[in-house]
């Protein structure tokens, strides 16, 4: 039977994507982080220092494992080497929260570099359920499935992407990762309305919320173009998005991610600083 209950819990707060850059300055001086998030497929290997990094971590910190590569989207069987790898990666370390993207990577042997967007029909709904099913079976444990970053809309789509995430959620029984950049890149790039997606968004079903930055283009119309790249600040408008989520919702733990260009670890202290402030009157008002 699928074991839903965390074995130790995210707390309502803020962390960070893990850098081994900053495993000093984590230890020494956390400031408002208390949870950490890696990349699954950085630590699937038997040893060596990035193994010893986390399992130090993990004494401190409640750990999360984001996966970046089962292609949970894809029309292929999901890769049984690399699922009994995440299953090993799972095993030992015992992580408060495993989440993936609603998205696809592969196509027949290759693996592309880039997580790209799926029709929402029932033809991809019942492959992407059937994935679902797969991964926490193998896991032993629920998952969290996360909203993505888009720059198009399917015309054989079928259905919204958020009746699409509440129907994958009620057959699989997963949980959502709510991933407010990328709302906002999404409706921005699509013209739509980002506090409508939230608000038709299964808000009772997130576990975990992510915010990064994103990179301002214009396409060959000079429409707005935003890029997800996870290496600027949070910016303004979506700290007013989040902000708004968080008050309809109540608190969630909550990521900054920075992938690329990683600055020093201040820098990445004042975005978790941020989000902290936030949380607090949530937090507040959820224990009265």
């Amino acid at each position: 039977m699928l074991d839903t209950t965390a074995r130790n819990t995210l707390p309502l707060a803020p962390g960070v994507g893990y850098k081994p850059q900053h495993f000093t300055d984590i230890l020494e001086s956390p400031g408002p982080v208390r949870w950490l998030e890696i990349h699954a497929e950085n630590y699937m290997g038997d040893g060596g220092r990035p193994i010893a990094q986390i399992r130090h971590l993990a004494e401190r910190f409640p750990i999360s494992v984001h996966g970046v590569g089962l292609s949970i989207g894809g029309e292929a069987p999901l890769d049984p080497d690399h699922l009994a790898r995440l299953a090993r990666l799972v095993g030992w370390l015992n992580p408060a929260s495993f989440s993936e993207h609603l998205a696809w990577s592969t196509h027949d042997t290759e693996f592309l570099n880039d997580l790209l967007p799926l029709p929402y029909t029932e033809e991809t709904l019942a492959r992407v359920c059937s994935h679902i099913d797969q991964v926490q079976e193998a896991l032993g444990r629920q998952m969290l499935l996360e909203n993505p970053s888009t720059y198009l809309a399917f015309a054989e789509s079928a259905m919204s992407e958020t009746d699409f995430l509440r129907e994958i959620a009620r057959r699989t029984g997963c949980g959502l990762l709510l991933d407010v950049n990328n709302v906002f890149v999404a409706t921005t790039n699509q013209q739509t309305d980002p506090n409508a997606y939230i608000a038709e968004f299964p808000l009772d079903l997130v576990g975990e919320i992510h915010l990064g930055g994103h990179d301002e283009q214009v396409d060959e119309y000079g429409d707005p173009l935003l890029i997800d790249s996870h290496g600027t600040e949070v910016v303004d408008p979506v700290w007013k998005l989040y902000a708004e989520t968080i008050s309809l919702m109540g608190p969630r733990p909550t990521l900054i991610e920075w992938d690329t260009d990683v600055p020093d670890w201040s820098v990445l202290a004042a975005e978790a600083d941020r989000a902290a402030t936030i949380l607090a009157p949530a937090r507040k008002a959820a224990l009265q």
